[in-house]
């Protein structure tokens, strides 16, 4: 499309692999580019959240709702150590944020962490053509010449040929801090939790809920994590393909024999996969706040937030391993349990981060199966 250039709009571009290209105008860090899988979310809000979720690193984010920006950022709706993203693509945003808690624009976050922006485009053209023909890599630049940028682009590695959960889980342990008013009450359950890319949500949730929580990076063998004496393990959620994470697999496989685990996200990927399943990519992924799970003990059908390229392939599943919950969307598995071992797992995102917030009680059901075998 053309577009009316002024003083203060900078020309830029999002190229995808088919050599589609979308013409905006730049903001963020203005001298930087972008690679990344291309994805979109269709929340409505919650784009600081998502910004700074590990499971979106190697990837250029599309939110669907048209204006971004409107409420700024601020120091509380954070997932991370800082933003994950590798690009962001919006229709509008907003140069004058209104919330009493922004401290920033969204421009001037982006800006602060290196990383590029573009505005100004057809996301509902871009989300469609993502729909029909599958996520694909894609590059946000400034620079006016498509065919450098199209070679540029052939060179980069795929995103499902990269081990991302390297890049975004924690160098060392630690013990995740109290917050005021974040805990009642005395300290019931150890939980160790295998950083694979761990929203802080998550950790907030089970310090919530009593717990101790130690976070350990996803290099941590089994010996070292049970040395922590730990009365249940989380196996976080985090980005890229499980089939590249066979070190973590095989310590999943221990763990979910010698003590009681919840698995969220990759996670759950991982999890199925130490018991003998198979994953596979989505054509497009789950991304957004509105999917919608049915649990199939109850038949209580809830909305969730998702942020996943990959599911567990069905007819792959081992007898003892059992679907708890499905996506009413497209019939995926978003939940497992073991017939015989303390083993939950989930696809979606429990702590949500944006929302919505009625699916927290995955945490007590894990804290309730740890209390039957303690």
């Amino acid at each position: 499309m053309d577009l009316d250039l002024d003083d203060h709009s900078i020309p830029a571009f999002l190229i995808l692999h088919d050599g589609t290209v979308f013409q905006g105008y730049g903001f963020g860090a203005s001298n930087q580019e972008a690679f990344g899988e291309v994805v979109f979310n269709t929340s409505m809000s919650g784009y600081q959240e998502m910004l700074t979720d590990p499971s979106y690193s190697g990837q250029i984010l599309v939110p669907t709702y048209p204006l971004q920006g409107n409420y700024g950022i601020n120091n509380r709706d954070i997932e991370s150590s800082g933003i994950k993203v590798n690009g962001f693509v919006v229709r509008e945003h907003c140069e004058f944020p209104s919330n009493r808690y922004s401290n920033l624009t969204l421009d001037e976050y982006l800006t602060s962490q290196s990383i590029p922006a573009i505005h100004g485009i057809d996301t509902r053209a871009l989300t469609r053509r993502i729909r029909s023909h599958g996520v694909m890599m894609g590059l946000i630049t400034q620079n006016g010449d498509i065919s450098e940028a199209k070679r540029k682009l052939n060179d980069v590695p795929n995103y499902e040929d990269q081990n991302l959960v390297r890049g975004v889980s924690a160098i060392e342990p630690y013990s995740w801090p109290i917050e005021d008013g974040e805990i009642e009450g005395e300290e019931s359950f150890h939980i160790v939790v295998l950083d694979q890319g761990v929203k802080f949500n998550i950790l907030r949730l089970l310090k919530s809920r009593g717990c101790r929580v130690t976070v350990v990076p996803s290099s941590t063998d089994f010996t070292s994590i049970m040395h922590l004496n730990p009365d249940g393990v989380l196996l976080s959620p985090g980005p890229g393909d499980p089939r590249y994470l066979d070190d973590i697999v095989e310590v999943a496989k221990q763990l979910v024999e010698n003590v009681p685990v919840l698995g969220i996200c990759l996670g759950h990927q991982v999890a199925a996969r130490a018991l003998g399943a198979e994953t596979y990519k989505l054509k497009f992924g789950h991304r957004g706040g509105n999917h919608p799970v049915k649990d199939l003990s109850t038949n209580m059908v809830r909305m969730t937030a998702q942020n996943h390229g990959y599911a567990v392939e069905v007819d792959s599943l081992p007898s003892d391993l059992k679907i708890s919950q499905i996506n009413l969307n497209d019939g995926t598995v978003e939940g497992l349990e073991h017939t015989t071992l303390p083993l939950l797992t989930i696809q979606y995102h429990s702590e949500a981060s944006p929302g919505p917030l009625e699916n927290e009680f995955i945490f007590d059901r894990f804290l309730n199966l740890i209390d039957k075998i303690s």
